[in-house]
């Protein structure tokens, strides 16, 4: 902590810089100031920019709350297997007012879209984390107990309603394109996908959606999904304006190129509809 402190003081703070330290604290606490005090004696400079730019810049945005933002952020390293920042993000999503069961429900569906590789390791990793903040004396929010008996009667139908609720015509458009040539991808998508998970009462359907936004334009190989995703956001209540600050925020945790497909995907879907 000392480090952090010293080098905080010792730079000439700009407005940006007072802005985003400020919020670094608000958010990752110690968690996001121990990364940038491992940074002072390699490159005080990068140390600069993330409390400048990702913090003083992005983070400060108003369009999603913290907790929004966390998700996407938790989301997107999940994807890329970035477990030490990954570390410091599960904090920042507990301490931005997700309880410990949403940030499972985000880890469990991730194994829809990022593979169940990275969902066992972020569950491992939050494991961890949970019990540094034990030791730590912080106690967090559980969240509501769920029931995690398995409902075995026609989970087809289940993930049918379930993906209508995004969009009405999907489910159709699925059985019509894939029932002859792969009938267990579209049998796997309803019944896993849609109702052993996007039905799960653990996460809403919000969170659920910036979750997978989050997760898709961070990989960059399934734009198609992504606008499938990103008009099922809008469908249920999602601005325009909450998703074009989710790619704004991925310029800081994938990168401006993915930033930038994600916002012409946004600005496909928005076209299509005749949304400003």
């Amino acid at each position: 902590m000392l480090p952090t402190l010293n080098m905080h003081a010792q730079m000439e703070k700009s407005e940006r810089y007072t802005r985003g330290w400020s919020k670094l604290q608000e958010i990752d606490g110690e968690a996001g100031e121990n990364v940038v005090s491992s940074l002072a004696n390699i490159s005080s400079d990068l140390a600069r920019f993330i409390i400048e730019y990702s913090f003083g810049d992005v983070y400060c945005l108003n369009s999603l709350d913290n907790k929004s933002k966390e998700i996407v952020a938790v989301s997107s390293l999940i994807a890329q297997g970035t477990i030490p920042q990954l570390k410091v993000h599960l904090n920042g999503a507990l301490n931005s007012g997700c309880s410990v069961t949403e940030v499972k429900e985000i880890i469990l569906q991730m194994s829809v879209y990022t593979g169940f590789p990275g969902s066992i390791n972020a569950m491992n990793t939050l494991r961890e984390v949970l019990n540094e903040r034990k030791r730590n004396g912080i106690s967090d929010l559980a969240g509501n107990v769920l029931n995690t008996a398995t409902d075995t009667a026609d989970r087809y139908s289940k993930g049918v309603e379930a993906l209508s609720q995004l969009d009405s015509l999907q489910a159709h458009r699925m059985e019509e394109a894939y029932c002859d040539f792969s009938p267990e991808l579209v049998q796997f998508t309803f019944e896993y996908a849609f109702a052993d998970i996007h039905s799960r009462k653990g996460l809403e359907k919000k969170y659920r959606q910036i979750a997978t936004i989050s997760a898709l334009a961070t990989l960059g190989n399934a734009s198609s999904q992504l606008k499938f995703h990103i008009g099922g956001a809008l469908n249920i209540g999602v601005t325009g304006d909450e998703i074009k600050e989710i790619m704004l925020l991925l310029t800081v945790y994938a990168g401006f190129p993915a930033a930038i497909n994600g916002t012409n995907s946004l600005w496909e879907v928005m076209k299509e509809r005749n949304i400003q």
